[in-house]
């Protein structure tokens, strides 16, 4: 009893796998895979442009920054120039 069960799943498998080559292969199939292969890349196109936009602003952000930061500097280098002048500067 066990082998013709063994035997009847197997001749199953076979059918059902040579039935799924065939839907697989069917001009139906191809057209739904061109579809979702068409999707797909429109789908990067659309990820790669936010990523471009994300990337411009990251620059512009770290520019910002930079100018910033220069003018901290500059600010904190006259600050120590006068306080050393004040320093230097002898009391009447």
């Amino acid at each position: 009893m066990n082998y013709y069960k063994s035997l009847a799943l197997f001749a199953g498998g076979v059918l059902f796998g040579s039935a799924g080559i065939k839907l697989l292969s069917s001009k139906d199939a191809k057209k739904v895979y061109t579809h979702t292969t068409a999707a797909a890349l429109r789908m990067k196109d659309c990820v790669m442009g936010t990523v471009t936009t994300v990337q411009e602003n990251a620059a512009d952000i770290l520019a910002s920054a930079k100018d910033i930061n220069q003018e901290r500097a500059a600010r904190e280098e006259i600050v120590e120039d006068a306080a050393e002048e004040t320093q230097a500067a002898p009391e009447a």
